[in-house]
């Protein structure tokens, strides 16, 4: 939101008290309280009226610094927050000198500047990160409206802003304008399915402002060197992450908002779906399950989306019987060929389910402020949406998905979540409905998620479309509704790329698109970059994303895109662990990866998967593709060919092959399984070894289909020899490569080798 006219002025009806002194310091063991005035104090008078703002330092962690703003304390409800699941109180480190106030936790710190001239300073040791100085911190009355508080923090010169959420505008946030509230938008456009307050900084810092929202971000766009973002009210709270670096800011950031889960094995291979509006039954289904099978192509999940319960009906969570007369029985028929069985939900009750009634009678519907429930068309005719905020409610919706799942359903996609109305309705513990609006999305997540983890352990697992801020402890997210085209598929990119830079750690989209018929080239190059991704899922809407429909090369990039991430899972799943543990994504975004590279810092169509693997999806129909290499001898995977970094490459790919890079020094652990995501990966792995450096030792991880490290060594070159140590764990029946050229095969756990 947008209260300047300019430099100078401001909009019509604006009145704005900016903090101009720090009048007082109030320190204590946990917290150092200021108290800032918006006029200079010459003389007693002017300690009369106001406003003034109470500002108080914290830390959740260290090397987090929390700044909570106040204008009136009690004239509102507490507000809600981000849930900080990580959060302790830190002891403060505090230093005083006359004109100086410095707050450390861990190696962040911010200096106040005592009396006129306000200002905040944080600073990463010597390194200045940002500053909230003159007219930053203001409490705005705007005429006709409402109060508001903003803050802006600073921009160096050169500093990019990525994040808040996914979006698929463009990349680099600098000069957008951002609000903070989930939408049901769409990827083309500005609004977002998933939003997070969080913005990451190309200098290796972050900044969480920690409200439930709406949130308005000015980023570059108000103020050109700073980032603006402002709530309705009259408080104000936010975080300053300290990295030093992109990676190590998202690893902080997860550490006090949560980190996810890791998801089993058998979700990294191919989900198919029956899409949308297609018509089908138990016989089409199954017809594209053995018709997968004929053609051998991979298939690990098979979902049934919006239309296997009743037309008008949804959700009432009954199989509509006209198309599955034995669901019982086709689930245990679908289990049998080896698949998981998802099903497509969502937290709304049309009027005509059976339901409906129940949840208006128990009162387990978010109601209207008369008392009556909340009832619109917009999506199913009369819809209700159940209140997560009563726990009646959640153990009721629960109840259902305990049948299903009994039934021998496996997983559930938790679809929409952000068509929340906010306006003159009343939830079951009073919680503002403002403020609600995108946290529900979160708790519906959560309650579903939790009860798969009740029910199914560590087999726990959903594909949501919405969440909020620390939704990443409820995975698997996918991108929501694109289009069939390049356009789109470069656009859920960027989302994907701005929500992972928030500390998702997995992410997924609808190979082919969601929208329309995608043309044969943008199917198979999607294909490519869907199976490259943490999660891999064929899915549209009115048109059957099975590849035989598109063209028969498509079954064969399919294929061949499958077994690929097969072969790759003891690498993808040790990187899927090493997320869980650590906050970095699977999927980053090269300034992640590269912060150091001035170059990587703007990249958008091309990614990171894990730390030996660079991807660049295809957007042409030419197979045309511009890709850039950091420094360093980068191998194609798919080649072999050894190619000099630092600089761009133009390539031209056909539909077999797409820039997939492996990074220099590097050990990839590589499965001999094609035919399935979850096996033994320590059991017949190969080391294939690339672009060694003479006298260097490069680490190695191959992970257990169980979650854990099934074996962690070294591998040491020395001219042409090589030696291999496991140095915690075991492999069985292993090999090495080097340059295509392998050693017998192993049953210890070292080797002394000279390649050819």
């Amino acid at each position: 939101m947008k209260f300047t006219d300019g430099q100078w002025l401001l909009q019509p009806g604006v009145s704005a008290h900016y903090a101009t002194e720090t009048y007082a310091v109030d320190v204590h063991d946990d917290r150092v309280v200021l108290l800032l005035t918006t006029r200079p104090i010459k003389h007693r008078g002017d300690t009369l009226q106001g406003p003034t703002l109470t500002v108080t330092l914290r830390s959740p962690l260290p090397g987090v610094i929390r700044v909570s703003v106040e204008h009136f304390s009690a004239s509102q409800p507490p507000r809600l927050h981000v849930p900080m699941v990580g959060a302790q109180a830190q002891r403060l480190q505090v230093s005083e000198t006359d004109k100086l106030v410095t707050v450390s936790s861990g190696p962040l710190s911010v200096d106040v500047k005592k009396g006129e001239g306000y200002s905040l300073t944080f600073r990463e040791g010597d390194k200045v990160l940002t500053r909230s100085d003159w007219r930053s911190l203001g409490y705005l009355q705007w005429a006709g409206k409402a109060n508001y508080v903003h803050e802006q923090l600073t921009l160096a010169v050169g500093e990019y802003v990525y994040g808040l959420g996914e979006r698929f505008t463009p990349w680099i946030k600098n000069g957008q304008t951002v609000e903070n509230t989930n939408k049901d938008g769409g990827t083309a456009c500005e609004q977002a399915y998933k939003s997070v307050p969080f913005y990451l900084s190309s200098r290796g810092y972050g900044v969480l402002v920690n409200e439930a929202g709406p949130v308005s971000f000015e980023v570059a766009s108000e103020k050109t060197s700073r980032v603006q973002f402002s709530r309705e009210g009259e408080t104000l709270d936010y975080c300053v992450v300290a990295g030093p670096t992109p990676k190590a800011a998202v690893a902080r950031l997860t550490e006090l908002t949560g980190r996810a889960p890791l998801p089993p094995a058998w979700t990294f291979g191919l989900w198919m779906t029956t899409s949308f509006t297609t018509q089908y039954d138990e016989a089409t289904a199954t017809h594209f399950i053995d018709e997968m099978a004929r053609r051998e192509l991979p298939l690990s999940v098979f979902h049934f989306d919006c239309f296997w319960m009743r037309e008008f009906q949804w959700c009432d969570f009954e199989w509509d019987r006209r198309g599955f007369p034995d669901p019982e029985g086709m689930l245990a028929r679908l289990r049998g060929k080896g698949l998981k069985i998802s099903l497509w939900i969502n937290p709304y009750v049309a009027q005509r389910s059976p339901l409906f009634a129940e949840g208006v009678r128990e009162g387990y519907f978010i109601k209207r402020s008369n008392g009556l429930t909340w009832q619109t068309d917009l999506w199913q005719p009369g819809m209700a949406i159940v209140d997560f905020t009563n726990p009646a409610a959640k153990a009721w919706y629960q109840g259902h998905l305990r049948r299903l799942l009994a039934m021998g359903v496996d997983c559930f996609k938790t679809d929409f979540g952000e068509r929340i109305p906010d306006k003159d309705v009343v939830y079951f513990d009073g919680s503002d409905p403002v403020e609600m609006h995108n946290l529900y999305a979160l708790q519906y997540n959560q309650a579903v998620f939790e009860l798969l983890q009740e029910v199914q352990g560590s087999d726990a697992v959903v594909f949501a479309r919405s969440t909020y801020a620390s939704g990443q402890r409820f995975p698997v997210h996918w991108g929501g509704d694109c289009w069939s085209n390049f356009e789109s598929m470069a656009e859920s990119l960027r989302g994907g790329l701005s929500l992972t830079s928030c500390g998702f750690a997995f992410w997924s989209h609808d190979i082919g698109g969601f929208e329309g018929n995608p043309p044969p080239a943008v199917y198979k190059r999607w294909i490519q970059f869907g199976l490259l991704s943490s999660h891999s899922r064929l899915h549209g809407s009115s048109f059957y994303r099975v590849p035989w429909l598109v063209d028969e090369e498509s079954c064969v990039v399919l294929q061949r895109f499958t077994r690929l991430k097969h072969q790759l899972m003891p690498y993808l799943y040790a990187t899927a662990i090493a997320a869980t543990e650590t906050g970095v994504p699977t999927m980053r975004a090269p300034v992640l990866e590269f912060p150091d590279d001035p170059a990587c810092a703007t990249l958008d169509r091309q990614f990171h998967l894990g730390d030996a693997l660079l991807v660049a999806p295809v957007f042409t129909d030419s197979g045309e593709v511009d890709v850039y290499l950091p420094a360093g001898r980068w191998t194609h995977l798919l080649s072999g060919e050894v190619v000099e970094g630092g600089r761009w490459r133009r390539e031209t790919h056909d539909f077999m092959s797409l820039p997939l890079y492996v990074a220099p020094n590097t050990v990839l652990p590589w499965g001999q399984e094609t035919e399935r995501p979850d096996y033994d990966y320590a059991r017949g792995v190969m080391l294939r070894v690339f672009a060694l450096d003479s006298g260097a030792t490069a680490p190695f991880v191959v992970a257990a289909v169980d979650g854990t490290i099934a074996a962690r060594g070294t591998v040491t070159r020395d001219g042409d020899s090589y030696r291999v140590r496991v140095v915690e764990g075991a492999l069985h029946d292993w090999a090495i490569e080097v340059d295509g050229e392998r050693s017998p095969v192993q049953t210890g756990q070292s080797l002394d080798w000279k390649a050819k």
